[in-house]
């Protein structure tokens, strides 16, 4: 695997650490070993946003998969925001119970009273979800994750190439970082079939930027904060 591999496993692994840390710390509070307040606990994300957004930098000369060549394809391009809105629509539409992997409280940043750093707390939350996240993990799972299954020596294999276990086992692997489950397998292999199409990882990160873009905008407007 190499360096290539890594370059592309460690910003992801960084941001699920975070998540685990999270979980680790609430179940500490539960049993009273330590006192954090929800508010205290938001603070994590801005915290991991910078840590894995660093990471890319430092790693960006390493990602030639990613070219801004390819949004001069009008079509593909006009195909991914419409397809990021589409997952967004059938997202909100399946939050069933039986579909949902864990529990999710959500990220409520009006648990914040000073307007200020409530403020900071959505914008880096936004900025997270619709730039960071979708660049992280489209490099995983689309760029890495797909062509490893495919073959330990990922690299050899061509961004785009289709097989049906590979297919089928990245989806079900994004569903299950996901608390909704079955919306995440949906997402996984909704991404996955537009990387097919267009053979560039830039559309598939478009799309998962406007899905986890306008995904942020509904719960603030709705307050459905179990959706972040």
């Amino acid at each position: 695997m190499g360096k290539a591999g890594w370059v592309r496993i460690v910003p992801f692994a960084v941001f699920m650490l975070f998540i685990g840390l999270q979980q680790i710390l609430e179940w500490t509070v539960v049993k009273g070993w330590l006192e954090l307040s929800p508010e205290q606990m938001l603070y994590l994300y801005p915290i991991k946003t910078v840590l894995v957004a660093g990471l890319l930098i430092v790693f960006w000369k390493q990602y030639s998969e990613l070219n801004f060549v390819d949004f001069k394809n009008f079509t593909h391009t006009f195909a991914s925001f419409l397809l990021g809105l589409l997952v967004f629509v059938l997202w909100i539409n399946m939050d069933w119970g039986i579909a949902t992997f864990g529990e999710n409280k959500g990220f409520d940043p009006f648990l914040i009273a000073d307007t200020g750093t409530r403020n900071f707390m959505i914008f880096s939350r936004l900025f997270g979800a619709a730039l960071v996240v979708p660049i992280m993990e489209e490099l995983f799972w689309r760029s890495f994750m797909l062509r490893y299954i495919i073959t330990a020596d990922f690299s050899s294999v061509r961004i785009g190439t289709y097989t049906l276990t590979s297919f089928v086992i990245c989806a079900v692997l994004f569903g299950l970082e996901h608390n909704l489950l079955l919306a995440g397998i949906m997402a996984g292999a909704s991404y996955s079939l537009l990387l097919y199409w267009t053979k560039s990882i830039y559309q598939c990160v478009l799309a998962h930027a406007v899905t986890n873009l306008v995904l942020g905008i509904y719960v603030l407007q709705t307050g459905y904060w179990h959706f972040w």
